[in-house]
This record gives structure tokens, sequence and C-alpha cells, in this order.
């Protein structure tokens, strides 16, 4: 009698269609958070400085003005930009996407299909540790698919595979076992 083979989970498309929808109902929850975070910071911010700003009465405007003229930089922003940068924090944080990967799929027909001037802001303007995520994938390939660091770090740095740079994989292999 011959036994069916079953496909480990992460190769099921049923699988990547459910992570996809997971993966944008929480950038969509993170959106909201950071913005009324950000909101609630910036009254933060304009309190504090027109309290400084009556205490000491020299160049009242000039602290204002200043963060008006930051305030005012995030507020121009098209709305796409603010989305490629919302959704870039869920593929860096979640599925510890490399640079040039998170750019492929902003970017991407079958992926977020943002323009590449947001894609490029968002690339630009997310705070990532590339490194760490390297190193993250890397654990991944070596825990779950028991692969040896050589084959690691060609998926690594593979324009098909992960897209890492040479010195983000290196980092990954050097630190793989601590």
């Amino acid at each position: 009698m011959v036994e069916k083979v079953k496909k480990p989970i992460y190769k099921q498309v049923w699988f990547w269609f459910a992570l996809i929808i997971l993966v944008s109902g929480i950038g969509g929850i993170v959106e909201n958070k950071d913005d009324n975070q950000l909101a609630s910071e910036n009254e933060e911010v304009e309190k504090s400085q027109v309290e400084e700003n009556k205490v000491e009465k020299t160049e009242p405007n000039k602290d204002i003005n200043q963060i008006k003229s930051i305030t005012s930089e995030k507020d121009n922003l098209p709305t796409e930009y603010k989305s490629a940068l919302q959704k870039s924090k869920t593929y860096v944080e979640i599925m510890n996407m490399s640079k040039a990967k998170l750019y492929n799929q902003l970017t991407s027909n079958v992926g977020e299909k943002f323009s590449e001037q947001a894609a490029q802001y968002a690339v630009d303007n997310i705070k990532a540790d590339w490194n760490n995520n390297a190193l993250k994938k890397a654990k991944i390939y070596q825990n779950q698919m028991n692969m040896s660091p050589e084959t690691i770090r060609t998926q690594l740095i593979s324009d098909a595979g992960e897209k890492f740079t040479s010195e983000e994989a290196a980092f990954a292999i050097q630190h793989l076992n601590d």
C-alpha cells in the first residue's frame, strides 16, 4: 500500500494565502495604532514647546515653526507613501524581509502594486536591522529545513531567494549558532 506523503505546511498554497491575509490585517492594525500614537505625540510636543515658549521669551516662534514644519512634511506626504511605509513595517518585522525583497514586494504586480517612488520612500524610511533580519531568516533555514551554512548563505543572497547583501548574509552565517 502506497502512503501519500504530505507536503510541509509552508509548501501549501492555502498557507501562503492565509499568511498574506494575516499580515495585511496586522498591517492595518499597526497603521491605525501608529497614526493615533503619532497624533498624540505631536500634541504633546506642541504643548511642551508652547509651555517652554511661555517661560523663555527668546525667539518664541522658532521652535513652534520647526515643529509645524516637521508635522507638515509628514502631512504633505502622499497617502500612497504612508501606506507603503506602514506595509513595509509588517514585512520587515514579521517576515524578516531584506531591503531588496521588500522593494520588490511593494512594487510587484502580484504583491502590493505601489509606485516605485512610494516603495523607495518606504525602503529609505523604514527603521530596520537588515543584519538581524538576515540572521532570523538563516535560523529558520537552519532549524526548519536543516540547511548547511553554505546553502543558507546562497539562499540569503540569491535573487530567487531572500536578496540580502553579501555582508548581511555573512553576518547571519557568523552569528548562526549564537
